[in-house]
């Protein structure tokens, strides 16, 4: 697992050449908890909605009323007026033609969802840790092939940058480029009505440049298909898991990545208080595994486990279940084994029976013929 290993390669911007090694942030050793990453994410993505709701008067902008009983029609308004087509119609009901829709959409409904703080990080942190898996990466489609390691950690030379020209001659050299290369050609048109809510387009997501200061980077990577930009103080799960999906292919400066301890802390020690703390004032510690080992049956079939546990109990003998041997003919054959043989011989002396009277009509039948 990339978890496990402690220390990550750093690649320069010339030639994608090793510069050195850094130390593996604890908050990649998180729980991965994906029920966490899409509870979250699915409340967050709900705080960016706008508000939208039909007309205060839509569907009761008619002159009408009912005509009242005794003229054998319904008692729906009906639009007054005669001459057109449409006098004599029924109005406001929602089923009717132009009436108003049933129960009316407001711009007051429960549109924002309030998130706990502290799940809030949990799933942040989850979602980081899956980052650092390939398997998972490559599951949620990114194109990581060419790759050299996951986690990815490039110089802070890259925070610099700021011609797209040199942005893209980075990601091809360093094996990234396959992943933009994959969203170049995605865009496609929404179906539905999100069309009409200022998403009109979709398209498949490339890596996240996540970077410590800005120094042109933005300017440099902003224009290339599918890829998004994030200061490692800005991390969410909206940019860590889209769509509420582990696994984002992430590229980190060399100073965000060493950033990442401050603000989530190791195992032992909490983050810094001047960039995250608890609601209460208390210190925030990074959410750690409750099993350091979670191989179950290797613990259980371990010998420290064995020698202790008490033997295996035998199953409980069942009660048997009492039959009847007249209506039972496998309970009658326990009581008395000669049934078997008396039934057959009884059958085998009808059968002899049966081919005897056949024998004797068909000598019948033939007599009465010559005869006749």
């Amino acid at each position: 697992m990339a978890t496990a290993r402690r220390q990550v390669t750093v690649y320069g911007t010339s030639k994608g050449a090793s510069v050195g090694q850094v130390a593996l942030p604890a908050v990649f050793t998180a729980p991965i908890r994906t029920d966490v990453v899409h509870f979250v994410h699915t409340n967050m993505a709900k705080n960016s909605r706008q508000p939208y709701a039909v007309s205060e008067r839509a569907g009761h902008q008619h002159s009408a009323a009912s005509w009242g009983t005794g003229r054998a029609v319904s008692r729906i308004p009906r639009v007054a007026g005669s001459g057109t087509s449409r006098s004599g119609q029924g109005a406001f009901g929602n089923m009717c033609r132009k009436g108003r829709m049933f129960a009316p959409t407001k711009i007051w409904r429960h549109w924002h969802r309030r998130i706990n703080k502290n799940q809030r990080r949990f799933a942040t942190a989850s979602a980081l840790a899956a980052s650092a898996l390939p398997s998972l990466v490559e599951a949620r489609g990114h194109s990581i092939a060419k790759l050299q390691q996951v986690p990815l950690v490039v110089s802070n030379e890259v925070e610099s940058m700021k011609t797209t020209k040199a942005a893209v001659a980075l990601l091809k050299t360093l094996g990234a480029y396959n992943d933009v290369d994959r969203c170049k050609n995605s865009r496609s048109l929404r179906s539905g009505k999100g069309k009409w809510r200022n998403r009109r387009h979709t398209m498949r997501r490339g890596p996240l440049v996540c970077y410590k200061k800005n120094n042109g980077i933005v300017r440099a990577f902003r224009n290339l298909p599918g890829v998004e930009l994030c200061p490692v103080e800005s991390l969410s799960v909206l940019k860590l898991a889209p769509g509420g999906h582990v696994g984002r292919f992430i590229i980190w400066t060399e100073g965000a990545f060493n950033h990442l301890n401050k603000l989530f802390g190791t195992g032992n020690k909490p983050a810094d208080m001047s960039l995250k703390k608890r609601t209460n004032g208390a210190p925030y510690y990074m959410p750690r595994t409750k099993m350091t080992n979670a191989d179950l049956s290797r613990i259980i079939n371990s010998d420290e486990i064995q020698s202790v546990i008490r033997a295996k109990r035998k199953a409980p003998r069942r009660r048997t279940v009492k039959k009847n041997p007249l209506t039972n003919l496998q309970a009658l054959l326990k009581l008395n084994p000669y049934v078997k043989t008396k039934r057959r011989n009884a059958y085998l002396k009808n059968e002899r029976r049966r081919k005897n009277n056949l024998s004797i009509r068909k000598a019948r039948a033939a007599k009465k013929a010559a005869t006749a």
